[in-house]
């Protein structure tokens, strides 16, 4: 296993997106990996032992752009059936490749690799123990267990040798068996080791048809655990395709956000091969939201030329750890970052402007009323306001509104360019806005210690740019705090979230930034929940509670979409509290490892509760689960009113 120091080589590039070249993969008809296009996959939710509804969706999810379908093959009779599937589609004129997703049962996996042309097998599920026990393995122990595993993986690879068939060695974070947990504990490097074990055993037929994964819920994991298997490989001179998504992302506005930011951060680098958005909705509707990331990393139009900084990486890629910065009010240092919310362009400002970014005010009560999404400053440019603002609000405005009209008013600072300095006293607060392109003087900006920088630009490669600032403020030691400002003039909602959240994602996982600030042709609400969305994404800063859910599948057991909108509706108020809701047992206690909370389906019309990793109540009927789980909840000291 390789150590991850900060150093490690994990792109061709870090300031450019230079696609990492990987192995060429043939998965049927289709090509994979080296310089062939980013593909787009989804998963079926149907029952695979039902084939008219399988085939039936798989033409829907085809139709739609999906160039890999995947189905569950939990056991002998599905991995079975995927031959009747396969036989329906292609006699339809459908040739997409197929992949069975193996968990718990090779012999499956060696009926589905005659008959598919990709399998999809879990380390962590497939040969290896997962039982949440803390076992201490010593050295013979530990390599008995890898002997183990070998024997039980190899028939599988010598099948799909024989089969020309291609495979995908895919880690889920939640899903580390107990032996991997007992060395490398609940890490990244978990997550890589537990791949590399199974490529080893690979490499050693000669076999490297093979695809990776390293997904997880929690996007910072995911990210540094494909940085680090990406590092890994380069050490050993192959790199095979990688396969993007983030597990469990959820549904709606969230699941997107999350998707976005997290495959947005890789593909930034230049890592990625091909994409699978995991929502808990149609698989259909995956697509066209894949699609929209690929095709955004694909134009490079208008970005800007980077001189590469002469210094070391300031931070770790692989693990988490925030900028150091001043403090400046609730700006920078230990405080959580901030959101800016804009009303610059209104002609006038009145109080029912400002219930889009959390606040409404009420007349009869003469008092303002915050939401957990309230914005933490809002800027008005040369607008003046007639009214009081409740003290949590800072209110920003141009530097010539504020010297004629809130030099001495609490709460007001100006915002001004680096030219304009020499206006406001050296102690003043402020916010400074740059240009990441200009060639800024970082000396002088080390002087105003109570000013906050607006990071900006319009060039397309907004975030090696922004890279780029993080670089030469840590090579100078400039700690003024950076607020991360993003233009998306997308019409579209759909594409604005995407397109800002892919942006800003590797900055914050990066640990750079301590405020965002979007603009856009969309309403104030819509920018401000996708705004904190990132932050929540990124978990930088926790606004609402959390859903991992996973995408439905074959093994579903219950209604995910509807079950995931009865819990949302009874819990969306428990402010940083995390819910998993998963279909089945396979994707259960592993998948929702990070959750306060899950809902696990465990058989037709029957849910086990779990508080953490432990089965709280058992065998739950259905129709009662939701009014239980609230129980488990209450019991537990996490439950609040909703006021």
């Amino acid at each position: 296993m390789i150590e991850a120091n900060k150093n490690l080589k994990y792109c061709v590039n870090l300031f450019e997106r230079t696609r990492l070249q990987t192995v060429e993969v043939t998965i049927g008809n289709l090509k994979l990996g080296s310089s062939n296009p980013i593909r787009l996959q989804s998963m079926t939710t149907t029952d695979t032992m039902d084939t008219q509804k399988s085939v039936e969706q798989s033409i829907r999810m085809i139709d739609a752009g999906c160039e890999i379908v995947r189905l569950t093959a939990p056991s002998k009779n599905e991995a079975e059936n995927l031959g009747v599937i396969k036989a329906d589609l292609v006699e339809k004129g459908y040739n997409t490749p197929l992949v069975a997703d193996i968990h718990f049962t090779p012999n499956a996996a060696e009926i589905a690799a005659k008959l598919v042309e990709k399998v999809r097998v879990n380390p962590g599920n497939y040969a290896d123990k997962k039982k949440f026990e803390e076992i201490d393995y010593t050295e013979e122990s530990y390599t008995s267990e890898l002997d183990r595993i070998e024997k039980k993986f190899t028939p599988l690879v010598l099948m799909c040798i024989e089969n020309n068939t291609a495979m995908r060695i895919g880690t889920n974070h939640g899903s580390l068996s107990d032996r991997i947990l007992s060395r490398y504990g609940d890490t990244p490097e978990g997550m890589v080791e537990s791949a590399m074990e199974f490529i080893r055993i690979c490499q050693k037929h000669n076999y490297h048809n093979l695809v990776i994964s390293m997904k997880a819920s929690n996007t910072i994991v995911m990210v540094q655990a494909y940085r680090l298997l990406v590092a890994t490989m380069l050490q050993q001179g192959i790199c095979y395709p990688l396969h993007l998504g983030v597990t469990e992302a959820g549904d709606g506005e969230d699941g997107r956000i999350k998707s976005a930011v997290g495959i947005g951060a890789l593909l930034e680098d230049g890592i990625g091969d091909t994409i699978r958005v995991s929502l808990t909705e149609e698989p259909e509707f995956e697509i066209p939201i894949a699609r929209k990331l690929a095709e955004k990393f694909i134009d490079s139009k208008n970005a800007f030329n980077i001189t590469v900084p002469n210094s070391i990486i300031p931070y770790s890629p692989f693990h988490y750890s925030r900028r150091n910065t001043n403090n400046v009010l609730n700006i920078g240092s230990k405080h959580a970052p901030i959101v800016i919310a804009d009303l610059s362009q209104k002609t006038e400002i009145t109080a029912a402007n400002f219930f889009g970014f959390g606040y409404s005010y009420s007349i009869p009560l003469d008092k303002w009323n915050l939401t957990d999404q309230a914005a933490d400053f809002v800027y008005v440019g040369e607008n003046t306001i007639g009214f009081e603002l409740p003290g949590t609000l800072g209110v920003i405005c141009s530097l010539k509104n504020w010297s004629e009209n809130y030099k001495s008013k609490k709460g007001y600072f100006p915002k001004l360019e680096m030219n304009e300095l020499s206006s406001i006293q050296i102690d003043t607060i402020g916010f400074i806005e740059i240009e990441a392109t200009a060639n800024i003087d970082y000396l002088l900006l080390q002087k105003y210690v109570n000013c906050t920088l607006i990071l900006k630009t319009n060039y397309t490669n907004v975030a090696h740019l922004f890279r780029k600032v993080q670089f030469d403020l840590a090579k100078l030691k400039v700690l003024n705090p950076v607020i991360l400002s993003y233009n998306s003039e997308e019409l579209d909602t759909e594409s604005f979230q995407l397109n800002v959240s892919s942006e800003s994602g590797i900055s914050f996982i990066d640990g750079f930034g301590d405020g965002i600030w979007l603009k856009g042709n969309q309403s104030t609400q819509l920018i401000n929940s996708t705004s904190f969305g990132i932050l929540q994404a990124t978990r930088t800063r926790i606004s609402k509670t959390e859903y991992i859910s996973c995408p439905s599948c074959g093994r579903t057991l219950f209604d995910l979409q509807e079950t995931t909108a009865k819990i949302r509706k009874e819990t969306a108020h428990l402010k940083g509290l995390k819910i998993g809701i998963m279909g089945c047992i396979v994707n259960g206690p592993g998948e929702m490892a990070d959750a306060d909370y899950g809902y696990v389906g465990t058989g037709p019309g029957k849910i086990n509760l779990y508080k953490e990793k432990t089965v709280k109540k058992k065998n739950v009927p259905e129709d009662e689960a939701v009014k239980e789980l609230i129980l488990l909840i209450k019991e537990n000291g996490d439950w609040r009113e909703n006021i």
